[in-house]
């Protein structure tokens, strides 16, 4: 836990773009966590970045090797309350479904749509947690935590979109075209497979959330091929290293 007397540390979440935190300092330490919803993905970094202090999460766990489905969403959230964040920075590489989602671009989402299925998504799936609370859902996202990711983006000349409906499928494969053109008729801007329940379980745990994506590839049948994973590779790189500047920028700046 963090002293009072020190800003709160910031929760980030790193997925398929941002595997490691670089600039980190070097005298932090991996933290074997436990909570009441069993173990997060793996041990939680502790250090400070950019000046702050931060706990740092590996939502597919060491090596890549957790499945969208088979993350321990409640863990994930739950270790980084209790490791005392009150705001979660949320890092996922999407597939663009519109057009001004084009590939290596930096988006800050706004909405969600859930494809997603069968993951545990509440805190109150235990009747022993305490009493239900319905939690309002109608901006998913921590809108002075989206304009700080904006802000530091702008700042670095990243053109960041600054609203997009991120649609959550199940995973762990890629969608077909015909799922694409509904996610496009139902108002999806953006496709990923890991940010529901994750968001939801941020708002249960009181935290102010916000999702920091980049695009590393068209969705499919938007790109006219189908070497979707080539995309991904070549966009990638390029994709870690701005989410990296933006957390440099941003992390300092964000108010208790």
């Amino acid at each position: 836990m963090h002293s009072n007397d020190s800003p709160a540390p910031i929760g980030i979440i790193g997925g398929t773009a941002l595997a490691e935190l670089a600039g980190i300092d070097s005298d932090h330490a991996l933290v074997d966590v436990e909570t009441p919803f069993g173990a997060p993905s793996g041990p939680m970094l502790a250090g400070r970045l950019a000046g702050r202090d931060v706990r740092f999460v590996m939502r597919h766990g060491p090596g890549h090797k957790l499945t969208p489905h088979r993350i321990n969403y409640r863990a994930n959230i739950r270790a980084l309350a209790d490791a005392g964040c009150r705001q979660v920075i949320a890092i996922a590489a999407v597939g663009g479904i519109t057009e001004p989602m084009r590939s290596g671009r930096i988006v800050i989402p706004h909405q969600i749509i859930d494809y997603s299925w069968g993951r545990a998504h509440s805190f109150y799936d235990d009747p022993d947690t305490g009493t239900l609370d319905h939690i309002d859902f109608t901006t998913p996202y921590a809108q002075q935590l989206r304009d700080g990711l904006i802000h530091a983006g702008q700042t670095l000349d990243m053109d960041p979109a600054c609203h997009a409906v991120h649609g959550i499928t199940q995973g762990p494969r890629l969608e077909t075209a015909a799922e694409i053109d509904r996610m496009a008729r139902d108002g999806c801007d953006i496709v990923g497979m890991t940010g529901m329940p994750e968001a939801a379980l941020a708002r249960e745990a009181g935290l102010d959330y916000a999702c920091c994506a980049v695009v590393v590839n068209k969705a499919a049948g938007r790109s006219g091929g189908a070497a979707i994973h080539a995309e991904i590779e070549a966009t990638l790189a390029q994709g870690i290293q701005d989410i990296e500047q933006i957390l440099l920028a941003v992390v300092p700046a964000l108010m208790d």
